[in-house]
């Protein structure tokens, strides 16, 4: 039986509570679910009692969000579930590990571009020491969009001379042959997540100007074949979709000075064989390959709505027959 512990904990004068503790005391809620222990708010003074190991995993949270609001003057409630299950897995919590720099600020929200989780801090840092990365994780967790932050912050700083964004264009369900227009207009809602996080960080104007001058392309993976693409940025997104001889033809396209970054969700395979998927079988080709890295992301890197953590967990608890 575990023992039983009452522990007062003083806040410094300069902790806004009212963003510490969230509307209502909403984060506390949150705290105490996760732990089964009552939290008391008093003053300057937070009380904390229950089981012995759980009142210690709290302090260490409270530190923690403590330590990430000093930092960055907010506290969000996907930061608070993000400590506890950081701190429950590993007993210290992530606000030391994410210092890191601003990648870029996006002109949608006005806030920096950075890293949110460790693994995210752990990929971004993985696209600027190597040339090839292969980033796989579930939906929502950064991946294609920490690739497009990436290449933008690297064109502005002229690294790179262009950007080439491209996705197999899969049909998921639907048939293109049913879709209206031309061969753009079929293939452009494939590639509208990729427009999409390109308008975070750069007015339209400027898009529209970058890709008339051939500087920012945003492409089918099929028209890939053939090229030869030097100083550029290039990223394969949705990459679970593409076959073995694609993701070939695809990292085969990298000239000199030029970073390719593939993503892909293998929980999300469209293809009618999901084992021909180029991006499961990559993994056995070049895990040996040096220069080339492999990160993995995971539910706890989910930077969307609270429970799309929890659904993918679901999913992957009903997949696995529990």
């Amino acid at each position: 039986m575990q023992k039983h512990l009452l522990k007062k904990m003083t806040l410094g004068e300069e902790i806004d509570q009212r963003v510490l503790f969230g509307q209502n005391g909403v984060f506390l809620r949150i705290i105490e679910e996760a732990f089964g222990i009552k939290i008391i708010a008093r003053g300057e003074t937070v009380t904390l009692e229950g089981a012995e190991k759980d009142v210690k995993q709290v302090e260490t949270v409270i530190h923690d969000l403590i330590s990430h609001l000093r930092k960055n003057n907010e506290l969000s409630e996907r930061y608070v579930l993000y400590s506890i299950s950081m701190v429950k897995q590993n007993g210290v919590g992530p606000a030391a590990e994410l210092e890191s720099a601003a990648l870029i600020t996006s002109i949608v929200t006005k806030e920096s571009i950075k890293p949110r989780t460790v693994g995210q801090k752990e990929y971004v840092k993985a696209m600027e020491n190597h040339d090839i990365v292969l980033v796989i994780g579930p939906a929502g967790t950064g991946k294609t969009y920490l690739a497009v932050a990436t290449a933008v912050a690297s064109l502005k700083q002229k690294r790179v001379n262009r950007i080439i964004l491209c996705r197999p264009a899969v049909e998921a369900g639907e048939s293109l042959g049913f879709l209206p227009g031309d061969i753009r207009a079929k293939v452009d809602p494939y590639l509208r997540p990729v427009y999409d996080a390109l308008h975070e960080m750069l007015p339209s104007d400027k898009i529209q100007k970058l890709m008339e001058l051939g500087t920012i392309e945003i492409v089918p993976l099929a028209f890939m074949r053939g090229r030869t693409l030097n100083s550029s940025y290039i990223i394969l997104d949705e990459a679970q979709n593409a076959t073995l001889a694609q993701m070939k033809m695809f990292l085969t396209r990298a000239g000199e000075n030029s970073k390719v970054i593939i993503t892909g969700d293998i929980t999300q395979i469209d293809l009618t064989d999901k084992k021909s998927s180029g991006l499961i079988l990559c993994q056995k080709i070049l895990e040996k390959v040096g220069g080339i890295k492999f990160v993995y992301l995971s539910e706890k890197d989910v930077v969307r709505h609270r429970l799309v953590a929890e659904i993918i967990k679901a999913f992957e608890r009903y997949e696995k027959g529990s």
